[in-house]
């Protein structure tokens, strides 16, 4: 017999009745009756009854042994009596009785239970991770994710790709967030840096001749933490593909991203071929370039019906309006009659204090006398006609509410975009069983404007292909754009693939053609110079022929989050840093010896105390 275990704590049935049987595991529960005392034993595959009877030369062992110990015990499979068996475990009809018992290793009292999954510090947790994986919901986001994997993984290859590694430590690139560095010992004063992204590395690979890249790629961005953004690191299915356009990236990666989330999501239906959704449009419809296509109601521009304040009685909307700014409103389907002031009050106290905006105009609608109407300040004395082409504009009806966000126009449709998704989420409004609504958001703007710098720049990413009117090139659209407003005009072939509000990833068909790339820098304010010093490696090979090219890399961390349901991304990642970038567990970062610190030619500078 195996010197642990011939079978795993989840793999006996009713055919292994009489036989006898080696099981090796985590002591995960423990309960004394009278005659006997039963422990669910638990390893990675599932649980197991084991009962030990007080006749046992080791029962005294057995009842004081704590919690989380790790036990092997052997005995006969026996069927369990039927007003005993548990449905909820694929062992439920059998136990084992325990004929020796063996403490492999006895564990000390835990910081935080296993069994249950009750709520805990988060510092605990992260503290000892390793305690916190055993826990069933946890144990099994984990295993789903390596699923996950090897599925992506399988479908990329199956589709003609093959997977390539590519270097850890590069050097800087321009992906938007921080780099890591790394001092190199053999180069004083100079540094690595850890990839934001293989972007320049994939690209190349085209350039080389490899027609279908694909990697689960390790990704590192020195970025602050969010609900669905782990700080420091994180894997993407980054893929390039040689001689294609936009729409052979969507056909080929559809398939696989639809595929996946059918195999994994629970049954949850996913809607397919994925809706294109412009930039501009999603803006104007959601507020957002991530909208949530669950929520079943849309944003609406209504600044023309505030322009005359004779008409409206509300001169705070009309100046806004006349000053170029806009009014945007956000239907509440159902809020009058369902909730209360304070709901309405609240909302306007969210906008101030969490969006930093001037706050939320809104109104309650009713009916009185056959007419619709509100008593609240934003419509209170519109023009009765008016009033009716502006509900009218909205769909809205008696019962419903109504709130406004009004601003410049970035600001309007930034804070109703937030505020849509958050009356939904408050009202329930989301559709929870629409399964998993996807969207591709295609046609970014090439260059927005920098307020800070009062000029031109990038908007999205600057290794993209503008976009060129049958007839005409790329390089035609950028000659032509000879004032700031015609370069604000031109679009990308710029995509984002996005799941129930989540953006998985940006990608883009990739500017091959190295005089269209120094001029389309040139219209942001970076000389040639600039490219070649940055960019030199890309840029260079592009001079020696490069086939057109474009791709996209989805992050399977918020993949994995959308997949189990969970609404953190620390959830699906096996030893994630806290908000502040630290692992707890690991004590990392931590100050290093001043030698090593020397053989790096490096010194460190005290931190000056915050205020």
């Amino acid at each position: 017999m195996h010197a642990f275990r011939t079978h795993t704590c989840g793999e006996l049935r009713q055919s292994d009745v009489g036989s006898t049987v080696k099981l090796s595991g985590w002591v995960h529960r423990k309960r004394e009756h009278a005659n006997a005392l039963f422990i669910d034993l638990r390893d990675h595959y599932g649980i197991s009854q084991v009962v030990v009877y007080p006749d046992a030369e080791f029962y005294e062992a057995a009842k004081r042994c704590p919690s989380e110990s790790v036990i092997t015990v052997t005995g006969e499979v026996l069927a369990r009596d039927s007003e005993a068996v548990n449905k909820d475990l694929d062992t439920g009809d059998v136990e084992l009785r325990a004929a020796t018992f063996l403490i492999e290793s006895q564990a000390d009292p835990l910081p935080l239970p296993v069994f249950g999954e009750q709520e805990y510090p988060e510092d605990i947790r992260l503290k000892h991770r390793y305690l916190d994986l055993r826990r069933d919901t946890l144990h099994k986001n984990i295993i789903m994710r390596g699923q996950v994997i090897n599925s992506l993984r399988s479908r990329m290859i199956a589709q003609g790709f093959t997977e390539f590694q590519t270097p850890i430590l590069t050097a800087s690139s321009p992906e938007g967030a921080r780099d890591f560095l790394v001092p190199s010992r053999q180069n004083p004063g100079k540094f690595y840096a850890l990839p934001q992204a293989p972007q320049q590395f994939k690209q190349l690979l085209m350039v080389a001749g490899f027609d279908r890249y694909f990697q689960i790629a390790p990704c590192f961005r020195d970025e602050d933490a969010r609900a669905d953004r782990s700080p420091g690191e994180f894997y993407q299915l980054d893929m390039e593909m040689s001689f294609v356009t936009q729409e052979d990236v969507f056909n080929t990666i559809e398939p696989v991203m639809a595929g996946v989330f059918e195999e994994f999501g629970g049954g949850k239906a996913v809607t397919a071929p994925f809706p294109r959704i412009p930039y501009k449009e999603s803006m104007e419809k959601y507020g957002s370039d991530k909208p949530d296509l669950r929520i079943p109601f849309e944003l609406t521009d209504v600044s023309e019906f505030f322009l005359d304040e004779t008409k409206t009685g509300f001169g705070i909307f009309a100046k806004i309006t006349k000053g170029g700014g806009k009014v945007i409103a956000i239907p509440a389907p159902g809020a009058t009659d369902s909730q209360s002031r304070k709901f309405f009050d609240s909302m306007d106290k969210w906008a101030k204090k969490e969006m930093q905006a001037p706050g939320l105009g809104y109104a309650r609608l009713k009916e009185e006398d056959g007419v619709v109407s509100s008593q609240d300040p934003a419509l209170k004395n519109f023009d009765p006609e008016l009033l009716k082409s502006l509900l009218d504009a909205m769909g809205l009806k008696a019962g419903d509410g109504v709130f406004f966000s009004a601003g410049k126009k970035a600001a309007a449709y930034k804070l109703a975009g937030a505020a849509r998704n958050k009356i939904a989420a408050d009202l329930g409004l989301i559709d929870e069983d629409a399964g998993f609504k996807f969207c591709w958001v295609v046609d970014y703007p090439m260059y927005e404007w920098d307020e800070d710098n009062n000029k031109v720049d990038f908007s999205h990413n600057p290794f993209s292909m503008p976009q060129a009117p049958e007839g005409k090139t790329a390089m035609d659209v950028l000659l032509e754009a000879d004032t700031d407003e015609k370069k604000l005009d031109i679009l990308a072939y710029q995509y984002d693939i996005v799941c129930n509000g989540i953006e998985l990833s940006s990608g883009a068909i990739r500017n091959h053609k190295a005089d269209v790339m120094y001029k389309a820098f040139e219209i942001a304010g970076y000389g040639p110079e600039v490219v070649d010093d940055k960019f030199a490696g890309m840029i260079n090979a592009f001079k020696f022929g490069a086939p057109p090219h474009g791709g996209i890399a989805p992050g399977v961390d918020r993949m994995v989050m959308l997949l189990a349901g969970t609404d953190t991304i620390r959830d699906v990642i096996l030893f994630p840093m806290n908000g502040q970038a630290q692992d707890l567990m690991m004590n990392a970062p931590a100050e290093v010896e001043p030698a090593a610190l020397k053989e790096l030619n490096i010194k460190t500078v005290p931190v000056a105390p915050k205020d």
